[in-house]
Parts: C-alpha cells; structure tokens; sequence
C-alpha cells in the first residue's frame, strides 16, 4: 500500500502546496517510505524535498522550506504504507476467529505488526519479530510497545497462541530490556490455562523486567455464540474474584473495569490505574467516566421538560446509572439507563465497541425519551455506520427516536453543554 493521501490539515503546509486527497507521497530527499515511522523521521528536516504523484499520474517534485520540526499536515489512509505484518499465530481466544461473516472487513484483519503497535498501540505477540524488526527497533530506539503477553510458561503459550515462536516470550521481552525499550503487557484471562498459579508465574516474571515494565492489563477472554468449540470457559465470580487477589501485589498490573463488574465489587479510585496506561482495553475507562462526571457543575432546575435514556453497554451500565442518578436530581431532566444486551454475540460480550443496529433498537423502541445517548465508539470511526454495517437512520427509523452521540471517549462533556440549553 503505499503512501496514499486521504486528507490534509487545514492551514498546512500540503494545503498550501496544493496536494490534496488522493495523491501519493512518494518520497522525502529520495528515501521511499515504509510506513509513518520512516515519515516522521524524514520530514524532520528544515529543507525537505518530496515527491508526489498526482491523481492524473504525474509526478511533482517539490523543495520545501521550514522549521525543523514542523509537520506538512497530511492524513494518510494507513499507518503503514507497505504490506500489514499479518498475525501467524491460531489463539484458542482469538476474537476474529469468533465472528460471523458479513461484516465490516477491516474487522478480519489479524496484524500482528510492531510499527502499528508503536504508532497506534495495539497489541503484538512478538511470534514475527524479525532480527531486522530489532535492529530498526534498537537503531531508531522505538518505543513504547503493547505487547500481548498472556502468560510467561514457554510451553503454555505455545498451546495458547498454537505457534512454536511463541515460546520465545521471555527472550524477547528480554531483548527489549537490553535495548532500554518500554513496553505495556497484556493478558487475556482463559480460565483453565493461564489463570490461578500460571498467572502468579506470569506476574512474578513480569515484574523482573523493572523500569521497562511500564504497566500491566489483565483482560477476560471474550467467548461469542459464533464459536465453534468449548475449549474455553467465561470467566466466573470466582474466577474474577481471585485473579484480583493475585494482582494486588504488583502495582502495575490493573485488572479491567469488567472483572471488578463480574466480581461484583466497586470500581477502583483513580489511583488503582496509575496513569491510566491501558484505556482502550477497558482498564479504567469507568472510573475515568465517573470522576470527569463528577468535576462538572450540574444545574438545578431546567427550564423545560427533558429526558434522556442512556442506550448502556452492560459493561458501562453501572456507571452510568451513577450517572442518571445525579442527573435526576435537576429538576425537569429525568434519565435512565438501559442496557443493551447482545443478541447478536451472546451475553459474555458487554462492551459497547461491540453493540449492533437491531440490538440498539430493541432495546430503545419503546422509551419514551426525548433523545437516546449513545457514545460514539458504538460507530464506524468518522462515520454514523454500525459494525454489522446498518448506519445511525437505520436505527432511527427503527426505533423511531432521536439520539445524542456522545464524541468524546471516556467523558460526558457533550451532554452536559448540551443539558444547559435547556437551562
């Protein structure tokens, strides 16, 4: 793929130089771009020369001028403009293997690419690191990475991840601290293989790793209706339960939001999640819903009738009833919650990244709300479409009902300006 434009910045550089959605970025000062890493280190530069291909196939050659550190402003269509690393790994929990066919493609993908890691934070295995990978790791002292750790026993991480490089898993990590690179470790939780005493193991190492540990996330396997065997099992009470007794000894290694849920304990304070390191893996993404909440100063009395009902994930449900109850203290505003529970995947998966268009709509149908508050990770990115590719008029005309999308991840600001209008 290569260095395709989708867009440019306004008042930039590329807006000023003409290059426009659909051009290719060929090259700077000769040297041919891989992906953004290799972009952002050539552009550093105060004069920079760039070749760009237009959309009628002719190639500009332009000498640009500039402060060293300024950026052209250009949006690219991916992160990485030659071939994705893909994942060679078969994990018994792999989610994708889990879905069923007909949606989105980009929801198929299975990379397992370090620069994405570095450049977007997702998650590696390390199975297809290359010694080349580690000199430009080492060379260019990339850093920090996510990297998808499960468990430290070399033997049951072959089994896990049914890949004989996996066990190279301490090796690796090892490199990493040799090299002075940072890294975040996740687990994802199969109770029956890497629970209990293997992830009292797994803790243990990790914490050999000092200062290059940076934070550790540990994760339940999600199980949907689409899988074919049962090999795995949800993660219990219990189970829950237990795996945070044997985290509290580390003070890096925070549990998600959906084991406190599933142990049927309170949400964490802030300081349980350090610097709130590993967000887009739901660790600690309630607890900083909650205390954004909390910082704003709510009305006390509106001045015309509204309602609100908050279309939940299962997940988020409790949080945001915490929500509506302080909301339902302003006089003419009146909330609920409403959780919306998966049809489509199955009751073990409670996240809203995973909500449908027809889930959504049972669930708000028949609420007598003025608006239904849904968060905008519930959609397609720059977009209104749903991951089963219904998009936001589907469901409105549906459910017949109005909604408010909230933008902003893991805040309410949105809707708190837009209460006050009402004020």
């Amino acid at each position: 793929m290569p260095a395709i434009v989708s867009g440019v910045e306004k008042n930039s550089i590329a807006e000023e130089l003409g290059i426009e959605q659909g051009d290719i970025l060929l090259s700077i000062d000769g040297a041919e771009l891989k992906d953004m890493i290799d972009y952002q280190y050539y552009v550093n530069n105060e004069v920079i020369t760039v070749d760009i291909q237009k959309k009628n196939g002719e190639v500009e050659e332009i000498e640009i001028e500039k402060d060293f550190d300024d950026d052209l402003g250009i949006i690219f269509e991916s992160a990485v403009f030659d071939k994705i690393h893909p994942c060679l790994n078969k994990c018994i929990f792999c989610f994708v293997d889990q879905q069923p066919k007909g949606l989105r493609d980009t929801l198929y993908i299975k990379d397992d690419d370090y620069r994405l890691s570095y450049l977007q934070g997702t998650y590696i295995t390390l199975t297809n690191l290359t010694e080349a990978d580690k000199k430009r790791i080492a060379s260019m002292h990339l850093g920090p990475f996510y990297i998808s750790v499960h468990t430290t026993n070399p033997e049951l991480r072959v089994k896990m991840q049914r890949n004989p490089n996996a066990a190279k898993i301490m090796e690796n990590l090892n490199w990493f601290k040799s090299q002075d690179i940072p890294f975040h470790a996740q687990i994802v939780l199969c109770p029956g293989f890497n629970d209990g005493d293997e992830l009292r193991r797994t803790l243990k190492d990790l914490d050999t790793f000092g200062d290059c540990l940076l934070s550790v996330a540990i994760v339940p396997v999600g199980i949907t209706t689409y899988r074919k065997d049962s090999v795995l099992k949800r993660v219990t009470k219990e189970i829950a339960k237990e795996t945070i007794e044997i985290s509290k000894p580390y003070p890096k290694v925070c549990c998600s939001d959906e084991f406190f849920l599933l142990a049927d304990e309170d949400i964490p304070p802030a300081e349980y999640y350090g610097g709130f390191n590993q967000l887009d893996d739901g660790v600690g993404a309630l607890r900083m819903l909650i205390d954004d909440f909390d910082s704003f100063e709510l009305p006390d009395k509106l001045s015309k009738p509204l309602s609100l009902t908050f279309a939940s994930s299962v997940a988020a449900q409790k949080a945001l009833e915490y929500v509506a109850k302080k909301l339902n203290k302003i006089e003419n505003l009146s909330c609920e919650v409403r959780p919306v529970h998966s049809e489509y995947w199955g009751e073990n998966i409670t996240v809203a990244g995973l909500i449908t268009s027809d889930d959504l709509v049972r669930t708000v149908k028949d609420s007598k709300a003025d608006y239904v508050v849904i968060p905008a990770i519930m959609l397609k990115p720059y977009s209104e479409t749903f991951l089963d590719g219904h998009d936001l008029n589907y469901v409105r005309e549906k459910s017949k009902k109005d909604f408010i999308i909230i933008r902003e991840q893991y805040s309410l600001k949105e809707l708190i300006v837009y209460i006050y209008k009402y004020v």
